[in-house]
């Protein structure tokens, strides 16, 4: 076989992605709520990958970016087409994977706050760890874990190979898999196939959040504003 051959052969594999190339076909994914944003991902947030939000501080308005989604995932249990799992019965009674995990967030959400947005805040769990190796063996757990359909985290530093042991466990499992991350790795190689780095928009006050899409592996790349 040439090398040409070789070549050719190697760029078939579906394991392989190339810029600009969409891979959306047959996967899963959670609608976002906004329909422009839905366009660019080719449907929706990507479900069993690791989607790398970056923001130069907390509380800008990443959860309402992705609150519409989780309240969706909250509710919905027929929506969420995972692959086939095998029903366990978790530590907290549950039989499905109905969890929504929330892995070291800076701030203590505020619950009434969540149910008034209509989130069924009886699914969510929050995991604190003083220690970020013990908050990245929890994310890790949870993502090879069939109990949990949402895991966000929540990492001031996390180095490349952490990066990669996340994304290996999103794609074992069947999770919508967030992980925030500072604005200052925008411009550092990662292997998360959706990356996007978000700013407040013209007016914070009314929701506004401006969206620059880093990697996509679903879509085009590029810049797009929401009200959230």
């Amino acid at each position: 076989m040439s090398r040409e051959d070789r070549l050719r052969k190697l760029l078939k594999n579906p394991h392989i992605w190339r810029p600009g190339e969409s891979s959306a076909t047959g996967r899963n994914n959670v609608p976002s709520g906004f329909s422009v944003l839905d366009q660019q991902l080719g449907g929706g947030w990507p479900i069993g990958v690791l989607t790398e939000i970056l923001l130069s501080n907390s509380g800008i308005g990443e959860l309402g970016l992705l609150m519409p989604a989780l309240i969706h995932m909250s509710k919905n249990d027929s929506a969420y087409d995972s692959r086939s799992y095998t029903a366990v019965q978790d530590t907290w009674g549950s039989s499905r994977s109905d969890r929504l995990l929330w892995i070291a967030p800076p701030y203590i959400p505020y619950a009434p706050a969540l149910t008034q947005h209509g989130l069924d805040v009886s699914r969510v769990l929050i995991v604190h760890s003083a220690k970020q190796l013990d908050a990245l063996w929890a994310m890790e757990q949870a993502l090879n874990s069939p109990v949990c359909r949402v895991v966000l985290g929540w990492f001031a530093d996390i180095d490349d190979r952490s990066m990669r042991r996340l994304q290996l466990a999103a794609e074992s499992g069947a999770c919508w898999t967030v992980i925030f991350r500072h604005a200052r790795f925008a411009d550092i190689t990662s292997p998360a196939p959706l990356r996007i780095h978000i700013k407040p928009g013209r007016k914070p006050e009314a929701g506004d959040l401006d969206l620059n899409i880093l990697r996509n592996r679903y879509g085009p790349v590029g810049e797009l504003s929401l009200q959230c």
